[in-house]
């Protein structure tokens, strides 16, 4: 049976699965869950789908799904409208000081760098399956998915952010920091270097506490979208029997939460206003096929009566509240474009 057709008869019928397409691949990956029980995450081989807070962690078992992969045929033939969602000033104003607010708080040494976000809420009817095939097709170096369980919910995203991949007991991991229109020709500024210094440094101290021959690359300039950021590739080798622990620690990176990553969390969990839930967790495969392959929830939406689109920044000394919310803007366009309604 065609993935597609598959996860719409699942879909029906109230029982999770997840599609997939890993960066820079042609294949469209499922699992289909074959119950609608919510398992927690116990070292399970499996999809897992955790949160920002660590403190919910759920995989679709390999054990208890079935595991179907196709070449991707998307039927692109549908009319895209781009749908306009107004920022009032009020909304504006509260999410500037929130920034504000937070660069007081590094001033005042309370932490180095925080990442603050908002949740963009809209009632418009998403025509799901055509949206993630827009999806996939507009974001091909992304991790592009499709996650539903009916006692979690329904979400989709394109992060261009890897958290690790562990195989062979070798890993990768990135840290990516920095944002920037492609079309902007100016160079990155101190402000946006020292955001991505800041991350690559704790990745790299705290998988050296867990691995041995690490190697750190020059820092570069990706595209995601129609944004740039900074990347630095972090390599080594581990023993499986450090993979939860890495993966524990390196979650969240300064990249989504900030440093000192309890204080910054804290912050976060009591300024910011809403409950970030899965946005900024991780996802991905969990020691299928003797590989795990993990990513950051970025660029991602909650689909609902009320869907909700996640945007976030981060946030140091130098930062200025009127550029952030222009980034979060910017940002929260990867997912505004490829939204099909179906009004």
């Amino acid at each position: 049976m065609d993935i597609f057709e598959k996860a719409k008869s699942q879909f029906l019928n109230n029982l999770p699965f997840v599609l997939f397409a890993r960066p820079n691949e042609n294949q469209l990956n499922a699992y289909f869950q074959n119950d609608d029980v919510l398992y927690e995450f116990e070292n399970q081989s499996g999809f897992i789908f955790a949160s920002f807070d660590g403190m919910s962690k759920f995989v679709l078992p390999k054990d208890t799904s079935d595991y179907l992969c196709q070449e991707l045929k998307i039927d692109s033939n549908f009319e895209i409208k781009p749908i306009q969602i107004e920022t009032s000033v009020e909304v504006k104003e509260q999410f500037k000081k929130l920034v504000n607010d937070s660069v007081k708080a590094i001033n005042s040494d309370d932490f180095e760098k925080v990442v603050v976000s908002r949740k963009i809420d809209f009632t418009n009817e998403i025509d799901v399956f055509k949206t993630y095939q827009n999806l996939i097709n507009s974001y091909p170096t992304a991790f592009r998915y499709l996650f539903f369980h009916p006692k979690i919910g329904l979400w989709i995203g394109a992060t261009p952010e890897q958290l690790i991949k562990i195989e062979d007991n070798k890993f990768e991991t990135v840290a990516l920091a920095g944002t920037k229109l492609i079309s902007d020709e100016n160079q990155w500024t101190s402000k946006e270097i020292q955001e991505q210094k800041i991350v690559t440094d704790y990745i790299v101290s705290n998988c050296k506490r867990f691995a041995s021959d690490v190697t750190i690359s020059e820092p570069f300039t990706v595209q995601a979208g129609k944004l740039a950021h900074i990347k630095t590739e972090i390599s080594g080798s581990i023993t499986q029997q450090n993979e939860s622990e890495l993966v524990s620690t390196l979650h969240p990176t300064p990249a989504v939460c900030g440093l000192p990553k309890e204080k910054a969390m804290t912050y976060i969990l009591e300024k910011e206003g809403y409950n970030r839930t899965f946005y900024t967790g991780f996802l991905g495969e969990w020691n299928c096929n003797e590989t795990t392959n993990l990513f950051v929830n970025l660029r991602c939406m909650e689909i609902g009566k009320v869907n909700s689109i996640y945007v976030g920044c981060g946030i140091t000394k130098d930062s200025i509240a009127e550029n952030e919310f222009i980034e979060i803007q910017n940002k929260s366009e990867t997912i505004k474009n490829i939204i099909i309604t179906t009004e």
